[in-house]
């Protein structure tokens, strides 16, 4: 299944942007995760939610890596867990590097979720 995570820092900030990238993925709407909320961690309603119906092999798509959290350590330990825990795929549609679904149970896929 494919999925999509979207987060902006507050409600008076827009989503468009990144709606307009994920459209281009036709996801069903229920399918799409929005959380105005801080990336300060990992505690967002609508991630949680997320994160709680994932099964391995499914896909998460994020416009951007600072979507998923705020800081380095922060984002690679999510990172880990997600991709090696859950054994879930990101694919970063602004670094198309950090797309672990392009290269599914390869080394160079694993090598990427490495990173």
């Amino acid at each position: 299944m494919t999925y999509a995570y979207i987060r902006v820092s507050s409600n008076s900030q827009n989503v468009d942007r990144q709606l307009l990238e994920i459209d281009k993925y036709n996801l069903p709407k229920e399918n799409i995760f929005i959380d105005y909320q801080s990336g300060k961690n990992f505690e967002r309603k609508n991630y949680k939610k997320l994160k709680s119906i994932l099964q391995k092999g499914d896909l998460i798509i994020i416009k951007s890596i600072d979507r998923l959290g705020r800081d380095y350590k922060m984002i690679t330990d999510e990172w880990r867990e997600l991709t090696k825990v859950l054994e879930v795929h990101i694919n970063v549609i602004d670094m198309p590097l950090l797309n672990t679904n392009a290269y599914p149970e390869s080394l160079m896929g694993t090598f990427i979720s490495d990173l």
